[in-house]
């Protein structure tokens, strides 16, 4: 049986979703909103499908909707929808704040909702590959560098773009972050454009993250380094290497390693195949509320670091 799927909101990444699920197995894309007609009837009309310019009265009978709305506008979107029992897909960032997105994680807890959350690097095939090569990573750095958008204006870099990786560290960490350390300068907006953050965590793990939505290059990598081992991952590429020390009886160590095997894939494609799998099996998706919220807290403890030290203002 299909599960019958909406998109709303089919701007820069919503239109995604919809050229997706239009083609994906088992999925009944069975229209789109979007509260600018004329986005709504191109993309209704590339995938095949009716639209609509509002969600608050939807004229299909849906399984589940996906929410690819500005950040602003999460919670009024998604909530009514999770009050029902109606399976909700948010992108990140998955509210403005942990009081929003509480009010969601508790209406699908009442409702029995399958809820979850865009973070589509999860589903990135190189990070899945070296997952099970990860064991207590003790230093991470990570950089994610992009061109100005055209999108997304509403939220600091941080909600923005750092997130993603906050997502991937929180889980591939097994630990609570201690401290925070953070910067982030205003140069194209009233808000952080670039920003950088030293996450300490409990476990003694470092991770060093670095975003820019203001660079002339576009860079997704993340690097982590454990006892013995290396490992280096480009999100974009999809590639993945990983190099480690091999301990001999009576002889000189060496240094084996190389390319990890990669499966390459959308990630958005695993990610919704994913969710429409957790809708039809009644199970948690692979990102679930609660993980969106951890990402959440994280990103709001970095925002209010660099405020902090925006405030101390310049050291001697």
């Amino acid at each position: 049986m299909s599960v019958r799927i909406a998109v709303i909101g089919v701007g820069a990444l919503g239109k995604h979703h919809a050229r997706i699920l239009a083609a994906l197995p088992g999925v009944e894309l069975v229209g789109v909103v979007d509260i600018n007609e004329a986005r709504a009837r191109e993309i209704a009309a590339t995938a095949g499908v009716p639209w609509a310019t509002s969600a608050a009265q939807l004229p299909w009978a849906v399984d589940a909707v996906t929410v690819a709305v500005p950040t602003k506008s999460h919670l009024a979107v998604a909530l009514p929808f999770l009050q029902r029992g109606t399976a909700v897909l948010v992108e990140k960032p998955l509210a403005r704040n942990a009081a929003e997105a509480g009010q969601m994680i508790d209406a699908a807890a009442r409702s029995g909702a399958v809820f979850g959350v865009g973070h589509t690097e999860r589903y990135n095939p190189a990070v899945t590959a070296v997952r099970p090569l990860i064991d207590h990573p003790r230093f991470i750095e990570v950089h994610r560098l992009g061109t100005f958008p055209d999108r997304s204006l509403d939220i600091d870099v941080v909600f923005d773009l750092m997130i993603h990786d906050l997502d991937v560290v929180l889980s591939l960490v097994p630990s609570e972050v201690a401290s925070v350390e953070a910067v982030g300068v205003a140069v194209l907006t009233p808000k952080p454009d670039i920003a950088n953050a030293r996450l300490r965590f409990a476990s003694g793990c470092i991770a060093n993250v670095t975003a820019s939505r203001i660079s002339r290059d576009r860079v997704r990598k993340i690097r982590l380094f454990q006892r013995d081992s290396y490992i280096s991952v480009d999100y974009a590429a999809q590639e993945a290497e990983r190099w480690r020390l091999v301990r001999q009886d009576g002889g000189m160590p060496a240094i084996d390693g190389g390319k990890v095997d990669v499966a390459s894939e959308e990630p958005l494609k695993l990610e919704l195949a994913d969710f429409a799998d957790a809708v039809r099996d009644k199970r948690a998706p692979g990102v679930t509320g609660a993980d969106g919220l951890r990402a959440l807290e994280l990103a709001q403890r970095i925002t209010d670091a660099m405020q902090r030290d925006a405030d101390a203002g310049p050291k001697p």
